[in-house]
């Protein structure tokens, strides 16, 4: 996508909520578009300014991000969300995922890696704060290995990859399979378990204990 990425930041404290915005101010290719202070006035805001991201703050009153979250993924699909929050439990991880978030930042994030996942998840892939993912892949790593859904020994493999933050090409090379078998497996294993994106992936992957393919996970 071409242009500035257009987003609205989410947070009910003002003093945060204005530091955002002062720094979003300040990137090249970011543009803010509007500001709100709970989840009920983050879904009308997002219906009125159309954004391409909503920087999301999970603890809120009246409705909270992660609600939030899910009204915006369902009836505006074209904005794309990145919980940007104190939270990093692996509880507030994957209900924020389940809901549909593309990325997920601590507050003490660096502008830089605010306005990396912004135009990351613009561009329809995943961003994760590193501290976050490696405790999504540590702990898929100390889960037993299950199959749900029909997915293949293969599909699992690909599945797991993916958890760890692999690209398609990087996951080919490690299977020593074309770009376009990674894709169609991808593809496959999406459909038969109802996932729009990667990131939903990711949350699906920790909810199965779907770490370590090898040996094959059993099929239910």
């Amino acid at each position: 996508m071409t242009g500035p990425a257009r987003v609205v930041v989410v947070d009910d404290q003002t003093v945060v909520r204005e530091g955002l915005v002062l720094i979003l101010g300040l990137l090249a290719g970011v543009e803010v578009v509007g500001t709100a202070a709970d989840g009920e006035q983050a879904v009308r805001l997002v219906a009125d300014k159309q954004p391409d991201v909503a920087l999301m703050d999970l603890r809120m009153p009246r409705m909270d991000g992660v609600e939030a979250t899910r009204r915006i993924r369902t009836h505006h699909p074209g904005t794309q969300v990145v919980v940007l929050t104190t939270y990093s439990d692996d509880e507030s991880v994957l209900a924020a995922l389940r809901a549909g978030a593309r990325g997920f930042l601590t507050k003490d994030a660096h502008p830089d890696e605010i306005a990396r996942a912004i135009w990351v998840v613009r561009d329809g892939d995943a961003q994760f704060d590193p501290a976050v993912q490696r405790r999504l892949v540590d702990a898929l790593a100390a889960a037993e290995p299950v199959a749900p859904d029909g997915l293949t020994a293969r599909e699992v493999q690909v599945l797991a990859m993916i958890a760890a933050g692999k690209s398609n090409v990087e996951i080919a090379a490690e299977l020593f399979i074309s770009a376009a078998t990674v894709k169609t497996h991808i593809n496959n294993l999406f459909a038969k378990a109802g996932l729009r994106d990667r990131a939903q992936a990711v949350a699906y992957a920790f909810a199965h204990g779907l770490s370590d393919p090898q040996p094959p996970p059993r099929s239910r």
